[in-house]
């Protein structure tokens, strides 16, 4: 019976968004016909993915070929712990960064909005997303990626201003590099192993001499480095993700970055398992923790803050993952899904800064929690998520990473947690300047202060800036838009309350992630028969 639904809720979290995107552009004239079949949708894959996270923690990985054929000449659908948890985290913040998004449209007016190219743009970027983790072979990874880099494309430069063009056209160079790099990559592999399945490959791999797999190794990381912001291929990010929507910018932060993570760990554990390139990656980690926070403390602008914020946070999965050792995989998996929700919210929020005070610059806020107390709570807690206060998710996650890393011991290890605690308490200074200057400075000492945006930022760029008492009367914030907010807000909170049962998850995810046998023999192949396993057509 499980296998019979796997067979089912494996593809759907694929097709579901591709479907419903093509037909949101068949209706594209009616936009509230669109924003029905966007929500559905995605609720929908909510508790697909639900579902999928109970099934695979209870009964184990699962395996779709799609229309029967075997691997590796069939195509591999896979549902592991680790997948499952990322599709659910991803279709949580989709669902909610849509609805924000909507509510923002219908509260605003979305006549002269793009929302006809933004929803089916955006249900293709789920799509891609969902492809990428569950694809259980390396070309179809890479169509994962390039399906959800091709829809970024055109969310990012969404309104086609100069500012927006301009970050576009670096940020589609850089992600080209990168598929480059990727397709050298899948090029070697299959020159070395004769093969792109996965299964095959933790197995083929041992075989193949240390140099050229870790050559190989080298090319992959550098690949999967720029798509996560790797530090020193992280440079094009705070350059490109402020200059979007608000929504846009919130998913981009919250799950791009985190597809790269997530390639780094499955490549980690199950095709280059032995801890061959760990330095490089734990200098890798610290050099992304430290550069990044350092370089957030020299922004003014809030989005940028929270630019080079990801991009440090980005060290601790990195850190975590490259200890190869159970309990840093463990943490490293937390602190994952920890940081796709509380860094997602954040950047909601700063939608809401915007359409309140009329700008995110620091440079030109205050008195914001005189203003409006409500948003003044819904930064805070989240900041102090971001900044690892006691006892919220953010401490929990670099908690655990930090003892994962004492466990193993070491004088590069002791560095690099000494560079974590640096990063947190320089974090915590971020947010907290944030904090005093935005919601507590009087509006009028802030240097621009006078200055504001004429009217709310919805998905169309605006450069028409007034004295801020002459702008546009925006009135109270938008429940439809504080709502999804909040309830991100709870979300991470949850995650706190319910820290045991989630590290348990990850626990047993890292175990089998570094066991490998279970992914190996359930796929079935011409060296292993495969169990579990079922397909679009039918189970065997």
């Amino acid at each position: 019976m499980s296998a019979d639904l796997f067979g089912y809720l494996i593809p759907s979290v694929f097709l579901l968004p591709l479907l419903a995107a093509a037909l949101c552009l068949v209706v594209s004239r009616r936009p509230h016909v669109q924003n029905i079949i966007t929500i559905i949708t995605l609720f929908i894959l909510v508790v697909i993915s639900g579902l999928l996270l109970v099934l695979t923690d209870q009964h184990g990985m699962h395996v779709v070929q799609v229309g029967g054929w075997d691997a590796p000449v069939g195509i591999s659908l896979v549902a592991d712990r680790l997948s499952a948890l990322m599709l659910c985290v991803a279709a949580v913040v989709l669902l909610t960064v849509i609805i924000y998004a909507v509510g923002q449209g219908v509260r605003d007016g979305d006549g002269d909005q793009p929302t006809s190219i933004f929803l089916p743009t955006y249900l293709a970027l789920a799509a891609g997303l969902n492809g990428a983790f569950i694809a259980g072979d390396l070309f179809n990874l890479f169509v994962g990626f390039e399906i959800l880099l091709a829809a970024s494309y055109v969310l990012l430069t969404l309104g086609a201003s100069q500012e927006r063009v301009r970050a576009g056209v670096s940020y589609t160079v850089v992600s080209m590099v990168s598929s480059m790099v990727f397709l050298l990559g899948i090029g070697l592999t299959y020159s070395a192993a004769g093969t792109l399945n996965l299964a095959q490959l933790a197995t083929r791999m041992a075989d193949i001499p240390d140099g050229l797999r870790n050559t190989i190794f080298a090319v992959f990381l550098v690949a999967f480095g720029i798509k996560a912001a790797v530090f020193p291929l992280s440079t094009w990010l705070p350059d490109s993700y402020p200059t979007a929507p608000a929504p846009v910018t919130a998913v981009f932060a919250g799950l791009l970055t985190k597809v790269g993570v997530y390639a780094i760990i499955r490549f980690h554990t199950l095709v280059f398992a032995g801890g061959s390139m760990d330095n490089v990656l734990l200098v890798a980690g610290l050099l992304t923790m430290v550069v990044g926070i350092l370089g957030a403390i020299a922004q003014s602008d809030i989005k940028r803050i929270l630019s080079f914020t990801l991009v440090s946070h980005i060290g601790y999965m990195v850190f975590g993952v490259a200890l190869s050792t159970e309990s840093g995989l463990s943490a490293a998996i937390y602190y994952v899904g920890h940081h796709i929700i509380v860094q997602t919210t954040l950047f909601l929020v700063v939608g809401l800064i915007e359409r309140q005070a009329g700008s995110s610059s620091l440079r030109r806020l205050g008195s914001m929690a005189v203003l409006s107390p409500v948003l003044a709570v819904t930064f805070l807690v989240p900041a102090f998520n971001l900044g690892g206060i006691p006892p919220f998710s953010g401490f929990i996650g670099k908690l655990a990473v930090v003892q994962a890393g004492a466990e193993v011991g070491g004088p590069l290890n002791w560095i690099l947690i000494g560079g974590a605690m640096a990063t947190s308490l320089l974090t915590l200074y971020v947010v907290a300047r944030v904090w005093s200057k935005a919601f507590w400075r009087p509006r009028a000492d802030a240097p621009e202060g006078a200055l504001a945006l004429a009217k709310p930022l919805a998905l169309l760029p605006s450069d028409e800036y007034v004295e801020f008492d002459e702008r546009d009367d925006v009135g109270k914030m938008p429940m439809s838009m504080l709502a999804p907010t909040v309830a991100l807000i709870v979300v991470s909170l949850l995650m706190t309350v319910f820290a045991g049962p989630l590290l348990a998850v990850a626990d047993r995810a890292a175990e089998s992630l570094m066991e490998r046998g279970e992914y190996v023999y359930t796929v079935p192949t011409d060296e292993t028969p495969g169990r579990y396993v079922g397909n679009v057509t039918g189970v065997r």
